[in-house]
């Protein structure tokens, strides 16, 4: 088995996430997509078939996306800390948000490391 990978929810993204989602399936995705970004393998082979874990477009910082439901839209923000190395959950993305990824992480600026 793959050792996981430290993930930080200094936000309480995961439990605004039991919040807002809006069924169990999408609860049991978030939980899969966790997994799949706690697996050192997977960041080794970046490969993420899951989330599909790729670089935002258009901002400087290295801030990702990771998919909770591809479909319906939601998505996960994290970035990797310079500081300790770790992953960091940033926000989730309501579906209907997705395509304003800009203005959505430029509402939380105070979130991401410059």
């Amino acid at each position: 088995m793959a050792q996981p990978k430290g993930l930080v929810d200094d936000f309480g993204i995961l439990m605004e996430c039991q919040k807002i989602l809006p069924d169990d399936r999408h609860r049991l995705q978030l939980l899969e997509s966790i997994a799949e970004l706690e697996n050192n393998e997977a960041h080794a082979t970046r490969s993420f078939p899951k989330t599909k874990l790729h670089k935002i477009a258009g901002i400087k910082e290295a801030i990702y996306r990771a998919y909770i439901d591809k479909v319906s839209g939601w998505r996960l923000h994290v970035q990797y800390s310079r500081i300790d190395q770790r992953l960091h959950l940033k926000d989730v993305v309501p579906g209907q948000q997705h395509d304003n990824v800009i203005k959505v992480i430029k509402s939380k600026q105070s979130r991401y490391e410059k």
